[in-house]
């Protein structure tokens, strides 16, 4: 999937990633967040920088993940704007260089989580160092109905089946430029 998703031109990673962007923004989910996580790709990774921009204009507060070595392997949300510093953190990945305060995950109303691939169960494969699960594995219990779940995927990206293990977080919903998938059974949340 990684070798597919690197194959893309840059012109079909634009057109996917604006067409994932306003299939998303039209949705109560994406209406009612406040606070938003994204991430900045990575390795061909669909791309949600065409709707953070959207979030932006929209007066939404936009973060991005924050490898956290105080609470070990997860991640922390550390605000993110037009003129933020970026510096690559030990994985390469860009994240703000300075953040003042990191948000917790509970407080955030809808994270796009990057992945290598879903199934229609609305289980994931990322890249396997586990910093989702272990960030967000407070929604297994039923209890906690936020932040909502969004994979952030090209189509292709579909298979029929992954493993799921017992500490893996299954996805509420999966965006891809064809349109946003919803997985009721979520881990008996509400739908989004």
């Amino acid at each position: 999937m990684r070798r597919l998703r690197r194959r893309l031109s840059a012109p079909e990673r634009r057109a996917a990633a604006r067409a994932a962007a306003r299939r998303l923004a039209r949705t109560a989910l994406f209406r009612r967040a406040r606070h938003l996580a994204a991430y900045l790709p990575v390795s061909g990774e669909a791309d949600p920088r065409p709707l953070i921009e959207l979030a932006w204009r929209r007066g939404k507060r936009v973060y991005l993940p924050v490898v956290d070595a105080v609470h070990g392997r997860r991640l922390g949300f550390a605000p993110y704007g037009r003129s933020t510093a970026l510096r690559p953190n030990r994985w390469g990945i860009p994240e703000p260089a300075r953040p003042a305060a990191l948000r917790p995950p509970q407080r955030l109303d809808l994270v796009i989580v990057p992945l290598v691939a879903f199934d229609r169960r609305g289980n994931r494969l990322g890249m396997g160092a586990g910093y989702y699960d272990r960030s967000f594995a407070f929604l297994r219990r039923r209890r906690w109905r936020r932040p909502r779940l969004v994979g952030l995927a090209y189509a292709f990206q579909e298979v029929p089946c992954l493993a799921a293990r017992p500490w893996d977080v299954p996805l509420d919903a999966v965006l891809t430029e064809r349109g946003l998938r919803v997985f009721p059974a979520s881990g008996g949340r509400d739908e989004p």
